[in-house]
Parts: structure tokens; sequence; C-alpha cells
């Protein structure tokens, strides 16, 4: 869809009911008042280098002289939350604020292809920026999500007035997200596709309908086959990425060279704070940045708190905005007192958690091992021999569901998995009530003695904390598909989510094993047709031997 070039732009201070949010805002989340009034200029046309003029407004600060400037870019829209925590916010601190609409959305001209003009445009932005008068020469860029991949597309080639950055849950390579766990983020990408396909068009009373009845108006495009055809039935067109994206699993494929931007971490070298959450579905990614980062000796910070991707604007909204601030004022503004007391800072979940300061991640730490046992033990005693193995079927045709974890859609983060574990397709191993905390720092390996009768097969696996009550949620997970899963004597290597939690005395330590995750990833049929377009399904009968092979490695943190 082509969209059009709003009105000539305008001057105007927020009214009377964007103050009093503000102000709120500042009480209740930031902790910390307004420093300045600011004013609105909307409807900027900033001109790319093919002739499409983009959109933008600019909040401009009422106190002289600005701190700096703030270049914020993504495609959601430049009203209500997005200007609230991406622009306002900073404004009222101090700091020119420009809130642009990427290419194809909400008035920018041409059409929406997501990722793939963000190099271009958003130095072409930086270039227009030069001209301004209120531009001093220093620029900072923020924002989560796609807002945060923008940033890396800019420092594909950093541009000489960048003093910082601060990325929020933000994937710098955008096949990795999609393809990198072996099997298409069905739930997610589809989920996403469909959601923005209807941005513009479903606002209001309309827009909350569609929340609230998404999981059954996507159930088809989830669960009917094949894949594309199914998602493209109920996206009419409107996303026309899709189909791309579900089909092209292979990271070489040229379509994905402007969405894959690790180049990025080798040529910043202005000082970056990377945010992530343990439950959000990029964090493989911010810990990979930030580690990259780390070896090359930038200036790099870390946070990693207890959210959901979607709880950027919930539970994880006051502490990131204090974190941001903090960070432009030291490498921005310039302001004495703001400097971080740790480069790195974690949530702990669990039992007497809560935030720590370390000088780097991952932090040292020692490794206890749990070995799988008959009866669907769990514990640090090799089987004796002999020990049954444990076996289970996979379906395709009634695939084991997904629950909470890392994955975009409503229902993420932590839940109680005891639905789940009662299921035929699933196993459990259960450890014996621990007898202190046990505090578990970094990324558990799991390693199966796994063998299936169908070689096309995935293996799910999941660390949960079962409390006193038999309440059992998930801390960590990993996935890997194969396509040799009949060879014999082979154990499987599953690498897990890097997580940060301290199981409480009493707890007990749980393994979940299924075989697959949907629609959180895309089912394996069980036959060599492509997983896009296939639609032929076989099951698969899987063993697991508990013969001292099987075993769950963790990163026990170091007294």
């Amino acid at each position: 869809m082509t969209t059009t070039v709003e009105p000539s732009p305008d001057t105007s201070p927020p009214g009377r009911g964007a103050r009093l949010v503000d102000r709120m805002v500042s009480a209740l989340v930031l902790r910390r008042p307004e420093e300045s009034g600011y004013t609105v200029t909307r409807g900027l046309r900033v001109p790319m280098r093919d002739g499409i003029d983009l959109v933008a407004d600019l909040y401009s600060p009422t106190t002289t002289p600005a701190l700096g400037t703030v270049l914020v870019r993504g495609p959601y829209g430049r009203g209500s939350i997005y200007a609230l925590f991406s622009a306002r916010l900073y404004a009222a601190r101090g700091y020119h604020v420009l809130l642009q609409s990427c290419r194809g959305t909400f008035g920018s001209g041409d059409v929406f292809t997501p990722m793939r003009h963000e190099i271009a445009d958003g130095h072409d932005t930086v270039a227009w920026m030069r001209e301004q008068p209120w531009f001093d020469g220093r620029l900072a860029t923020l924002g989560p999500s796609y807002l945060g991949f923008t940033q890396w597309a800019l420092l594909m080639d950093p541009p000489p007035e960048l003093r910082t950055a601060v990325v929020t849950m933000a994937p710098h390579d955008f096949h990795r997200a999609v393809h990198g766990a072996g099997a298409f983020s069905l739930g997610d990408f589809f989920g996403w596709s469909e959601m923005v396909a209807h941005q513009e068009v479903a606002t209001g009373g309309q827009a909350l309908l569609r929340a609230v009845t998404a999981a059954r108006r996507l159930r088809p495009a989830f669960h009917d086959l094949p894949l594309v055809s199914a998602g493209e039935a109920l996206l009419s067109g409107r996303a026309p990425w899709y189909p791309d994206w579900a089909s092209r699993p292979d990271a070489d494929d040229p379509f994905w060279e402007n969405m894959r931007l690790d180049a990025a971490l080798d040529r910043v070298q202005v000082p970056v704070l990377v945010i992530g959450g343990w439950q959000d579905l990029f964090l493989d990614q911010t810990l990979a940045g930030y580690e990259h980062l780390h070896r090359r000796g930038v200036d790099v910070g870390l946070t990693i708190g207890p959210w959901t991707h979607t709880d950027l604007a919930g539970k994880g909204s006051g502490v990131i905005a204090r974190e941001t601030l903090d960070w432009l004022g030291e490498h921005l503004a310039g302001r004495p007192g703001t400097r971080r007391p740790a480069p790195v800072r974690i949530h702990v979940g669990g039992a007497d958690g809560g935030w720590r300061g370390l000088p780097e991640w991952p932090p040292p730490a020692g490794s206890q091992v749990l070995h799988l046992q008959p009866a669907g033990a769990l514990g640090s005693d090799a089987p004796a021999a002999g020990a049954l193995p444990v076996m289970f079927t996979y379906n395709p045709d009634h695939p084991t569901p997904s629950v909470g974890g890392r994955v975009l859609a409503g229902g993420s983060g932590v839940r109680d998995n005891r639905a789940l574990e009662v299921r035929p397709d699933v196993v459990t191993f259960t450890g014996p009530p621990l007898p202190a905390d046990l505090e578990v720092v970094g990324s558990p390996v799991v390693e199966l003695a796994h063998t299936s009768d169908n070689p096309h097969a995935d293996l799910f696996v999941r660390i949960c904390d079962v409390d006193a009550k038999g309440r059992s949620r998930n801390v960590s997970d990993g996935f890997v598909r194969l396509v040799d899963a009949d060879r014999a004597d082979r154990v499987v290597r599953v690498d897990l989510d890097a997580m940060a939690h301290r199981f409480a005395a009493g707890h007990r330590i749980r393994l979940l094993v299924a075989g697959g995750a949907h629609p959180r990833f895309a089912r394996n049929l069980g036959t060599d047709e492509p997983a896009a377009d296939g639609t032929r399904t076989l099951p698969s009968h899987r063993t697991i031997a508990v013969d001292g092979r099987s075993r769950v490695v963790l990163p026990v943190a170091a007294p």
C-alpha cells in the first residue's frame, strides 16, 4: 500500500491532556521531575536520495541550550504510546527528539518493506538533520524492537555526529530472529506481519477488538497446511514480505542481505547501551551484541530485566527509561553524576533475587550436572545400568503447543506449565527438593541420548522451577531441528537460553522434553518436504536413554 504525505508542518505546545500524562509518567514511572517544557512540530518532510519523503515530528525543549538531539525511527506511528516513551520523556528533559515514520508507514512515502531500506534511509535522515538550525552536531539514537534495528542500520556506517546509542530488545540479524533456531518462528512473525498489515486501518475500538480476538483469528494460519498458503489466506496480500520470510531459511540467501547487520558490531566505536529481557524473543541477540562489543573494547553497558517483549510499556518501562536517561546524560549531555554504577546490571529471578551489578557477562560460574534417571527423576547421581528408556510420540497433526517463553505474542514469559507437562507427547524429569538455595546464572546445556524412528524430528527442552505447591514455572528453553534423528547412539546437545534465577530451598528443578512447541516454532512435518509448502505429515516415535549420557549442565554462580 502506498501512503500519502501529511500536510505542511505546524509547531505547537502539547495539549492539556498530554501534559497531564507526562506529569503522571514522570511521577509514577520515572520518579523524576520534568526539566523543560517542549513544543511539537508535526509533519516535517525529510527527503530521501530516491525522491521519497519520510514524515517526522520534532519535539523541541523550551529550555536552551538543548542537551543534544535524539533520533528515533520506527514503523509504528508517531502518536500515543510511541511518542510518550520515545520522544516526550526526553524532550521534557532537555533533548531535541526527531521521531520519524519508516518508509511506507503513517504518511511516509513509498511501500513498507520491513528492514530493506533502513540503512540508506537512516543516513539520508542524518544528512538532512545536518542542515537544520536546531541540530547542534550532537546525536544519539534510541528505541526498542524495530526501532533498535534501525539503530544498527545506522551503525553500519556510523555518522561522525553520533555520540551514543541505546538499543532495547532488538535484533541486529533479522534472519537469525526468524530462522535462527532451525525452524521458522511462526507465531512471532506471522503475528507481527498480520498486526502491521492492519495497523493503519484498525484504530480505536477496532484495534482493541482485533487484539482480543487475535488468538482465534490467527489459528487457521498456524494450523492449516501448507503453511504459506494458510497465512496468505488471512493476510490477503497485505504483508507481501511474509511468504519470503517463511520460505527462505538459508542465511546466505541474498534476500536477507540488508537485514543481517552483524558488520555494525565491528564498525561502531561510540558507547552503546543494550537492554534486554530474560523472556524477550531477542535475548540471544542482545547478549551476542554486548559480548561482541565488549571483546572489541567498546564502552558498552548491558541491562537485562525480568521482562517480555510486550513489557516495554509495562513493568519494564520505568527501569528502561531511567537507564536510558542516565546513559544519555553521561554520553550525550555530558552531565556529571550520571555515570553507570556497573557495566552490567541483571535481574536475578526466583528466591531473594533482585538487581545485581557485574563487571561483565557472563560472570564466572561453576557447573552442576543433573542426570536424567528412570521414572522421571533428575539427580546428581548417574543412573544404574540397565535402566529402561523413556519414550514418547510426536504427531505433527496435533502438535505439542507452546506455553509462555520468549515469544512476542500474548501469553509470553513465565507461565504455569502443569497442563503442558501432563500431555502424552511430553516427558518430564524432576529433581528432589533442594536442600539450599541454588543460583544459576548463564546458559544451561541439555544433552540427550535421543533417537527417533523418523529422521525428521525436533527437540524442545525447558527448565522449570517447581514450588512447594507443585506449580511449574518455565525459566529457560532450548530448541533444535534434526534431519538425522534416526541415528543410533547419538547424543544431541541443546543450548538453552541464558538465565539468572535463584531456585529456593525446597523447590525442585524440572526438565521438560517435547517434540516441538507450536506455533512458537513451525511444526516439523516429519517429511523432507519444505516446511513452507509441505502438506504430508508423519509422526515420530522417540526414545531417550537414561544411561548416564542424558544430562543437564547448569552454570552455578560462583560463591
